[in-house]
């Protein structure tokens, strides 16, 4: 069985103990703007509040830029109830979370020909 600080509440055999719902308390929208690219990285300030298990392994995987996607692929989470846990650890400043930085640049087009290029050549 996996050690329980790795994946909380997961036994190997039967799978997921509780329904992921139940780790978001039923919600199902956070109340930060997240998308499965965000990056999320520990502030290293102390908590002030009780978190759950979950909580607690995905702010574990913070020390350095990580994405919402990884957070959730580790939790073996969906992505919609990862976003909700991550927006709980925004809300108590346990982490922040910003965009990738290719958001804030247009495409290159000459690379995607290149791509395209190289793709094609496989075939």
């Amino acid at each position: 069985m996996s050690a329980p600080q790795d994946r909380p509440l997961l036994d190997d055999a039967a799978g997921r103990l509780i329904r992921p719902y139940t780790v978001s308390d039923g919600r199902t929208r956070p109340t930060t703007v997240l998308d499965l690219l965000s990056l999320v990285m520990a502030t290293g300030s102390d908590l002030q509040t009780h978190l759950g298990p979950e909580h607690s392994v995905a702010l574990g995987m913070c020390g350095g830029p990580t994405s919402v996607a990884e957070i959730a692929a580790h939790l073996r989470l969906p992505a919609v109830v990862t976003k909700v846990l991550v927006s709980d650890l925004v809300d108590c400043g346990a982490v922040t979370a910003h965009p990738p930085a290719f958001y804030d640049m247009p495409t290159d087009r000459s690379l995607l020909e290149a791509v395209l290029d190289g793709l094609r050549r496989q075939l």
